[in-house]
């Protein structure tokens, strides 16, 4: 994948760009600086946002409380903090 934006002992901060309305749900992989990541769910009452907490937690084989959107809520481009790493 790519380089995280910054790591610390126990956590990993990555820049994430979403496309919500996809026909599968998933990582695909390097988009510039960021990782691209495909949701079925709409961008809508945060669906799209839970859907990403989802897909990053069973990615990486972590709890959901462990994945935290710091910035991007209402973007495609967001930056997602990952604890337990």
């Amino acid at each position: 994948m790519n380089k995280p934006k910054s790591k610390s002992k126990d956590e990993l901060i990555l820049k994430i760009k979403v496309e919500p309305r996809s026909s599968r749900s998933g990582i695909m992989g390097q988009y510039g600086d960021a990782i691209k990541v495909k949701l079925n769910s709409p961008p809508v009452d945060g669906k799209a946002n839970t859907e990403l907490i989802e897909v990053l937690a069973k990615e990486y084989g972590i709890s959901k409380k462990d994945v935290e959107i710091i910035s991007g809520f209402n973007s495609k481009n967001k930056l997602v903090r990952l604890k337990g790493i």
